[in-house]
């Protein structure tokens, strides 16, 4: 069936001409008149297709090294009059604008500009002004007009012309809806650019690509997909399909492996993104053998994290437990033929630092609204804690406190660990009172035959009261690690000396909601 609008002039303007020849051949030769400009003109006509010049065409030359083109009457005219309306009809005949039915536009292109690290004025250059004014015109009046944002859809495009001389209004409200997903991105890359001058906008604009769909959210009967750039820092290796929740725990696992950098081989064990257990040593299998003993239970159906390559040797261990996901920088030839029999295992290459993207973290809390928060980065070194009882700690007992401190980072409130300086020795998380924390951090030790005598405590907010910290010495604690500023600081320090306990302040408090 013949278009309703068929195409008789088309206007091309890309800065990405990939496929950009075959489209306007097509076009050459169904006898549609071409207007181009720059760069776009030249590839054309050293493709041997007759092009008019923008300027030519409007009367008006390019000025302004470019910046002022196509903002011109005769080419939004062109775009946005109503065909059929009588007095827009009578408007564009007085002034001599003719209808443009095709427009072909991408972007100059700003995010890749941006992540190149140019300079501020290479990247302003970059914002691309009369590209999205051409797009949006076109696309308002879709119902006549044609528009064409991605070169994905230029064979379409070439087709429709070749065969019914144009596109139906279904194909052409479908490009525009392209149109506008396309320029609303590009403003919200702009706006992103500048909002790093800004410490919270006014606005909050959210525009991702999808990534992919899910099976379905935290329960069967829920809907879910996942946005962004994930496969910009996650590649699967092997596996089935990742889940909601699966993307939520290897997440978590990946932001708490990476505290401890890769001096030392280090692996962490996470359940429902909490960690149950994170072991250091000599190799990795000896750092999976302390993980795995801190909780022999909780690991079943867990995310296992690596801070290096897995070798083939941890992975024989890790197989003889059902986990879900094991994520690392990278995995060995020979480890990955151990896995490869465990075909449902997802198997998750880290290819970059997660943390290098956006340093802001959202959370939907209904009632169309979203929280928004500056992502909880914060280390702490020996330097930055202050030792505020009587005794000092012993060099492994300090190694302990900070050993414990990088693993409540990543507990849920109220968080209790119990450490060694190189392990997990018991871990509570989530319990209304920090008390309970502790007595399941102690229960989860006794289960797994783990002495707690000379161990750190480490909390993820103050002791309010010196019960917990007695509690702590209790179960066989000698050093504790906490973020102080309680008005009952004095006594829990009193508490701490009267039991020849050292404690170090580090300032800093990690809820985890």
């Amino acid at each position: 069936m013949a278009s309703d609008f068929p195409i008789r002039r088309a206007l091309i303007s890309v800065f990405d001409k990939t496929g950009l020849i075959p489209l306007a051949q097509a076009l050459k030769d169904k006898g549609v008149e071409i207007i181009s400009t720059g760069g776009t003109a030249k590839a054309l006509k050293e493709a041997g297709i007759e092009t008019i010049e923008l300027g030519t065409y409007t009367g008006f030359p390019e000025m302004l090294d470019g910046r002022v083109k196509t903002l011109h009457p005769k080419i939004h005219g062109g775009l946005l009059y109503i065909r059929g309306n009588t007095e827009h009809e009578k408007i564009v005949k007085e002034h001599g604008i003719g209808p443009i039915d095709l427009v072909v536009v991408n972007l100059y292109p700003f995010e890749a500009t941006v992540a190149s690290g140019a300079s501020r004025e290479e990247i302003i250059e970059k914002i691309d002004i009369g590209g999205p004014s051409m797009l949006r015109s076109a696309a308002k009046n879709h119902a006549a007009v044609t528009v064409v944002v991605d070169p994905v859809d230029y064979a379409l495009v070439a087709e429709a012309i070749t065969k019914e001389g144009g596109l139906t209004l279904e194909e052409r409200t479908r490009l525009a809806g392209k149109v506008f997903a396309r320029t609303s991105a590009y403003d919200f890359a702009i706006a992103s650019y500048f909002g790093q001058y800004a410490d919270i906008s006014a606005y909050l604009a959210i525009n991702a690509p999808l990534a992919q769909t899910l099976r379905y959210g935290e329960n069967p009967h829920q809907k879910a997909a996942l946005y962004g750039s994930w496969n910009d820092f996650y590649k699967q290796l092997q596996g089935k399909e990742l889940s909601y929740n699966n993307i939520l725990d290897l997440t978590a696992a990946a932001e708490l492996i990476l505290e401890f950098g890769t001096a030392v081989p280090t692996v962490a064990i996470l359940k429902h993104t909490n960690p149950c257990g994170v072991g250091q040593g000599a190799t990795l299998k000896e750092a999976w053998d302390k993980a795995y003993a801190t909780d022999t239970q909780a690991p079943f159906g867990g995310i296992i994290a690596s801070n290096i390559e897995l070798d083939a040797e941890t992975a024989t261990a890790i197989k003889e437990i059902f986990c879900e996901v094991i994520v690392a920088p990278s995995f060995s030839a020979e480890a990955l033929v151990v896995l490869a029999p465990k075909t449902n295992l997802r198997v998750m290459q880290v290819l970059k630092d997660p943390r290098s993207g956006s340093p802001w973290r959202m959370r939907s809390v209904g009632a169309d609204s979203i929280l928004l928060q500056k992502a909880d980065l914060k280390t702490v070194t020996e330097a930055d804690i202050k030792i505020v009882t009587k005794r000092q700690p012993s060099p492994d007992e300090l190694k302990a406190m900070l050993f414990g401190w990088k693993v409540v980072k990543h507990v849920k409130s109220n968080a209790i660990v119990y450490s060694g300086a190189d392990r997990t020795l018991g871990v509570g998380a989530g319990q209304m009172s920090r008390v309970n924390s502790s007595r399941i951090a102690v229960w989860k030790a006794e289960e797994a035959k783990l002495s707690l005598k000379g161990s750190s405590v480490a909390s993820d907010a103050f002791f309010p009261f010196p019960d917990g910290l007695l509690a702590a010495a209790d179960a066989g604690a000698t050093v504790c690690i906490q973020p102080g500023g309680s008005k009952n600081d004095a006594d829990v320090i009193k508490a701490a000396d009267e039991k020849g306990m050292a404690m170090a302040f580090t300032g800093v408090r990690h809820f985890r909601h």
